[in-house]
């Protein structure tokens, strides 16, 4: 069900941006917008073939994000990352799921890009708001960024001090009372959960990820918002929009670029790197 109203809200919105699009087109986009980011190239491959064959003869435009496109290209560039097509894809899909979704997982293997997505997603959106852009999504981007697993669940969520009885606020609890807070409209606040997903502690998430939008803590107080998954359920899963960053479209050649135009701006480390012994 949270996938049809997926579907559905992608739907109006492409609608009331390009209201001279046929019915057909709007769904096409509106089925691959939502569903390609979670996909493997293989699996790609197969779910556009299908979309052929349940639309035969319709056609669908490539959309053009112009500036969004050249944003994250420049955003990639100031982090010292290679702008490739792959990666800005990546980061376009990040945009158009968290317009339709307040809950993203962004699922990969470790180094596949994931950080870098976000990141310069958020460098992006800044920039393009910092530039005059008018667009009511081109806002700026404030990120609360914590680890899950390196705290325990008290330190989380917050908990009761057995000794004086007192409540004291967790990380997340803090984070998201101050993304809450913050003036809607004015930036996007992102919560960022940088760990492996862990049903000890993302169950807890389930009211913040569905429509109800609030975080429930064991002193009774709910915070309204205004935003490896082996051991994740299906109902956690299914409350998140998901991309899927796959290494293996950038293979290995943009680290070797990457290492590069480090040395081409700092000589000192090649000289450094040819000082230094072998390693046995």
């Amino acid at each position: 069900v949270r996938a049809v109203k997926c579907v559905c809200v992608c739907c109006s919105s492409l609608k009331r941006e390009n209201p001279h699009l046929s019915e057909d087109v709007v769904l096409i986009r509106a089925l691959r917008d939502s569903n390609l980011p979670k996909f493997l190239a293989d699996d790609a491959v197969l779910f556009s073939g299908i979309l052929s064959d349940l639309f035969p003869g319709a056609s669908v435009p490539a959309h053009d994000y112009g500036a969004l496109q050249t944003s994250v290209q420049e955003a990639l560039r100031g982090c010292g990352l290679m702008p490739l097509p792959c990666a800005v894809a990546k980061a376009v899909q990040l945009y158009e799921t968290v317009l339709v979704r307040h809950g993203v997982m962004l699922v990969g293997p470790a180094g596949g890009g994931k950080t870098a997505t976000y990141r310069a997603l958020a460098d992006a959106l800044t920039a393009l708001c910092l530039a005059g852009h008018a667009h009511p999504s081109y806002r700026p981007v404030r990120t609360h960024v914590l680890n899950p697993k390196a705290v325990s669940m008290g330190e989380l969520y917050g908990e009761v001090n057995p000794l004086t009885l007192e409540w004291r606020d967790g990380l997340m609890a803090r984070c998201v009372r101050a993304a809450a807070a913050a003036a809607p409209g004015d930036e996007h606040q992102w919560v960022v959960s940088d760990g492996p997903v862990d049903a000890l502690w993302i169950e807890n998430m389930n009211t913040v990820l569905d429509d109800n939008k609030t975080l429930c803590l064991a002193n009774g107080e709910r915070i309204k918002l205004t935003p490896d998954l082996a051991v994740a359920s299906p109902a956690t899963v299914s409350r998140c929009g998901m991309v899927y960053i796959d290494p293996e479209e950038l293979k290995w050649m943009p680290y070797v670029q990457t290492w590069l135009a480090a040395l081409s701006r700092d000589p000192r480390c090649l000289t450094r790197a040819g000082n230094s012994p072998p390693l046995l």
